[in-house]
């Protein structure tokens, strides 16, 4: 009896360990295949080629007798693993939390402490540990600091750090068009920093008036450099952790008229550099010399239209363009200069370029595993709505894709850093999102060891994809989604869902659609979202780049002339047809209004660009040029040029403390509205951003105001 007691606590222990994994919140180990996840503040690190033991690296007591306050959320390692610093009470910088307070660890020891102890609370930023893991360095008031573990001792690197000196991090419009958060990196040998130092002293204040938090109104400034306006000047400096003197990199070109996004260290005295110019339509990339500051181009590119340094619909900051191989004798770069996205090979030295994925269709590089000499990359050749996987490799340059054809629709995947294994997610219109663990060689599932549970999504509407061509030839892909009780001998009224901007495409293969149009379906609506030219879809540069000095023109005009063709659909009700959008999406949403009124003629437009001159120099300089060369469009492209043709119902929302599109595009677009006489309602949100989630009641108010003003102007049923 006890033998058998003993297999079933073996067994018991396995299924534990296996089954309580929560994959949804793990997150790589440097260099590995090894994850950690946290479990009410006990962090249990497992390996994937054993899963079945989980390894507990700092506990819960561990953590309260060190003192430490707050929740871990997130953890910085060193690169031997056996050290970590915890992010914890962090603050909201613009998008993301990334300030807060840091605590190290030694896990080997399991003793902690807090990290900047002095400084303000929740004021620290990027802090990582040097190679040599003697020292933390971090950014404290646009400063970087270094911190040494044993003594304790902190000491600044930077000195000048002001609100318009700002060092190891970056100004609005860098973080938020450049994906740019981080602004320094430590040399292999931790006896340097790399960094940047931006200049903003002559960019200009934008002032957002808070009315609603003290007695008297008072302003608050934002860095925001809109079109037209030349950017900070932005250099590269390098300081000696031993010497305290700072190298500065010589590049090429005018510090304030071109963008420096990316860098990294090649070795213990080179970076690599990405530079930019003002356009943004030639890339150079260089090879500096950290102890004389001398910079060499390597390579250099140019386009027609924009060159994508990195994909920036992918939400991911930070990320360096190169992936180094050959043992750093070459890197992978991506590029769409042949009429797809290609990953080619490069010398380090730019002498020698080759072409690895050679197959017409986009690929886009997510990971290289450096053993197998494996490249994995998102495509997908068929289906513009889907992604999967494929993989190729520098020895064979075979392609295939390695997504087993029964995860049909949109397939996403985490990589380890070593790129052997990933978390994959699985889902399609009619699929819910399915995790599992797999290994790359074969796709094989690694947890759970039980099959896959493709479940069906439980919605009061129905979903199916589709495709229209328009007048002009064009094929847009669609999402429809449908009332349950669909009858197509009725006339139901239309709600389409639109962004159309070359950030974010709507008509994907997943289990959902807009969540506001989604809760009126039910009531009888049909909702449809289109993806129109310029949309960072994968149908090859000419799709994605037809949009170049043309926002607000021609994605305005495919979703019109698509709408066209819809409405000839004889379930449709020509009479009520709505459209809403937000941000660019809200752009779309006026312009449509204002450009083809006799189509559209109920819409909600939420925190709208409504003059292309007021949105920021490096997107809007990116897709339209800049002002002095393309006034012409940019007049045509705004929403307030139209605004006089307004004839249906139309709804706009603002939030007054929106740092990304003004309120000021409120303001203007009110005036007019007034000038013409237009009849129009109003929502503005005190102090809410840009997302108008701020505040008790925000969010459900928005959602009351928004299905309120459909059912009155566009009301719900089958006729």
């Amino acid at each position: 009896m006890k033998k058998y007691l003993l297999i079933f606590l073996l067994f018991a222990h396995t299924l534990f360990a296996q089954s309580f994994i929560d994959i949804n919140s793990l997150n790589w180990l440097p260099n590995s295949h090894s994850f950690w996840v946290n479990e009410q503040d006990n962090i249990l690190v497992y390996d994937m080629e054993a899963l079945n033991e989980k390894k507990v690296v700092l506990s819960r007591e561990q953590l309260k007798t060190s003192g430490f306050v707050g929740t871990v959320e997130k953890l910085i390692w060193n690169s031997t693993q056996n050290k970590v610093l915890i992010y914890t009470n962090s603050k909201k910088v613009w998008r993301a939390n990334t300030k807060g307070d840091y605590w190290f660890f030694d896990l080997t020891t399991g003793k902690g402490k807090q990290i900047g102890k002095g400084l303000d609370a929740s004021s620290l930023m990027f802090a990582k540990f040097s190679n040599d893991n003697k020292n933390v360095a971090y950014v404290f008031n646009h400063n970087i600091y270094l911190e040494n573990l044993e003594s304790g001792s902190i000491s600044p690197l930077t000195k000048d750090g002001t609100a318009k000196i700002i060092n190891g991090t970056f100004d609005w419009v860098y973080e938020e068009e450049l994906n740019a958060r981080d602004g320094f990196r430590w040399s292999p040998d931790g006896k340097s920093i790399a960094f940047w130092r931006v200049d903003a002293t002559d960019t200009k204040y934008h002032l957002m008036i808070n009315n609603t938090d003290s007695l008297y109104p008072f302003t608050v400034p934002v860095e925001y450099p809109k079109a037209g306006e030349k950017p900070s000047s932005v250099k590269l400096g390098v300081i000696s952790i031993i010497t305290k003197q700072i190298n500065w990199i010589k590049i090429l070109g005018e510090a304030n008229n071109n963008y420096l996004p990316r860098m990294e260290w090649l070795t213990n005295s080179e970076l690599m550099a990405v530079q930019l110019n003002r356009n943004q339509n030639q890339v150079n990339l260089y090879k500096c010399e950290t102890t004389t500051g001398k910079a060499t181009k390597i390579y250099q590119e140019n386009s027609s239209t924009w060159i994508d340094v990195f994909d920036s619909s992918s939400g991911e900051y930070d990320v360096f363009p190169c992936k180094f191989v050959d043992n750093g004798k070459a890197f992978l770069w991506s590029s769409d200069a042949d009429g797809w996205m290609h990953i080619y090979k490069i010398a380090i030295d730019g002498k020698t370029k080759e072409l690895i994925t050679k197959e017409n269709f986009d690929a886009y590089f997510l990971a290289y595993n450096e053993a197998s000499k494996n490249i994995y990359f998102s495509a997908s050749p068929t289906d513009a709505t889907q992604r999967y996987l494929y993989e190729t490799s520098l020895d064979t340059k075979i392609t295939k894709r390695n997504t087993p054809a029964q995860f049909e629709g949109t397939n996403s995947y985490r990589f380890s850093t070593d790129g052997t294994f990933a978390k994959h997610t699985n889902s399609n219109i009619n699929r819910n999102p399915n995790s599992r663990l797999i290994s790359l060689s074969n796709h094989e599932r690694i947890f759970p060891k039980e099959e896959d549970l493709f479940s069906i999504p439980k919605r009061d509407y129905t979903l199916e994809k589709f495709k229209i061509k328009t007048i002009d030839t064009v094929d847009l892909d669609g999402i429809i989604a449908k009332p349950l009780d669909f009858d197509p001998n009725k006339k139901y009224p239309l709600f389409f869902y639109v962004y159309g901007e070359p950030m974010s495409s709507v008509a994907n293969d997943v289990p959902y659609f807009n969540s506001f149009i989604a809760a009126l379906i039910p009531k009888g609506y049909i909702g449809i979202a289109l993806d129109n030219r310029g949309t960072p879809v994968m149908k090859g540069r000419e799709w994605r780049k037809s949009i170049y000095k043309n926002i607000g023109i021609i994605n305005t005009h495919d979703q019109a002339m698509a709408a066209k063709e819809i409405l000839k659909w004889k379930f449709i009700d020509s009479d009520r047809v709505a459209v809403h959008g937000w941000s660019g999406g809200g752009a779309v949403t006026l312009n449509l209004m204002f450009q083809y009124p006799d189509i559209y003629k109920t819409g909600i437009a939420i925190a709208a660009v409504t003059d292309q001159h007021f949105y920021d120099n490096i997107y809007t300089e990116r897709y339209m040029g800049l002002p002095t060369e393309n006034e012409a469009a940019y007049v045509q492209a705004s929403p307030i040029t139209h605004a006089k043709n307004l004839k249906g119902h139309l709804l706009y929302i603002h939030g007054t403390g929106d740092d990304n599109v003004h309120y000021k595009n409120a303001e203007v677009l009110i005036d007019e509205l007034i000038k013409h006489n237009k009849m129009f309602d109003l929502m503005i949100y005190p102090n809410r951003t840009h997302s108008i989630n701020e505040g008790d009641g925000t969010s459900q108010h928005l959602a009351n105001i928004f299905m309120k003003f459909i059912q009155e102007h566009s009301p719900p049923g089958a006729k």
